[in-house]
């Protein structure tokens, strides 16, 4: 059984109890853990997990950070969605990864400088600079359609953006069991967990260092999924996260990924073997076929 269909039963479990003005007393008082907290939680022999960065990139017409990008790539394969939060002028939380709009959109300027209804005067772009149709989307809509649909996130915070105003956003959506907190060192990892204990953290162990110090704190390793860089770590290290009962992912995104489109997709399952749980990557459909994974 896969993790995906571990997840659905989880879900539909946890869903079912108490009442929804329930629930917001529950996370504040007594946290319920997040049904990912044991989704996620190393186990040999488990299937692999695709990661799609940035809600999808390089797909004709598709541009990232785009709900029907995502959807798009949630019809074809079981993957999880990382997508990356900005903030609008007038603090409206909208899918963005840059600062500035000229890349992904056919604004211009910054865009903390517009609010999200002027926002939507502007169309996507696509990695090929094609126009689209589509509109940057609010993360909000992004968190119902992830219930709706019973998929996962993992949420990239940009620096404009308060992490505690993104966890508030969750309690209110109760979507607490399809969202990952992204954090990159352990300072925010301890500010993340301190706000929300309940949640599943991606946290950075790229080597023996940085993990020694996540083990030093006071997060649990259960709320831990590890985050083992972009680049191929020893194996040692592999090992070492799934004796303490983390996943690990790596980020193929870039180098790798090119790597493996160079040199053949079978490189995927060589770092599967290595020691790869989830692989965060630009290529989910390659990725997904050279792991065997199916919707």
């Amino acid at each position: 059984m896969s993790r995906i269909t571990i997840f659905i039963a989880l879900l539909f479990v946890f869903s079912c109890k108490g009442k929804p003005n329930q629930i917001k007393e529950v996370v504040t008082n007594e946290a319920k853990k997040s049904a990912l907290i044991e989704t996620f939680k190393y186990t040999e022999g488990s299937e692999p997990i695709i990661s799609v960065h940035r809600g999808g990139v390089g797909l004709a017409n598709y541009p990232e950070n785009c709900l029907e990008t995502i959807e798009y790539v949630n019809d074809s394969i079981s993957a999880v969605f990382e997508i990356d939060l900005a903030k609008t002028k007038d603090g409206v939380l909208v899918l963005m990864h840059d600062n500035t709009l000229e890349r992904t959109t056919t604004g211009t300027d910054r865009i903390e400088k517009y609010t999200y209804q002027e926002l939507q005067a502007f169309n996507l772009v696509d990695d090929f600079g094609t126009e689209t149709t589509f509109k940057i989307p609010k993360f909000t809509d992004v968190l119902a359609w992830a219930k709706k649909n019973n998929a996962i996130l993992t949420i990239d915070i940009k620096r404009s953006v308060n992490v505690a105003d993104v966890i508030e956003t969750i309690r209110e959506l109760q979507a607490e069991d399809v969202s990952i907190i992204i954090t990159y060192d352990v300072k925010q990892a301890l500010k993340a967990y301190k706000l929300a204990p309940d949640l599943l953290l991606s946290v950075s162990a790229r080597n023996q260092e940085e993990l020694q110090w996540l083990l030093e704190t006071e997060i649990p390793t259960e709320n831990m999924l590890a985050f083992t860089g972009t680049r191929l770590s020893d194996a040692k290290l592999y090992n070492e996260l799934h004796k303490l009962g983390i996943t690990t992912m790596l980020g193929t995104l870039g180098n790798l990924d090119k790597q493996a489109e160079a040199r053949g997709d079978n490189l995927y399952m060589t770092w599967r073997k290595l020691g790869i749980d989830v692989f965060a990557t630009d290529r989910p459909f390659q990725a997904a076929a050279a792991l065997n994974i199916v919707k």
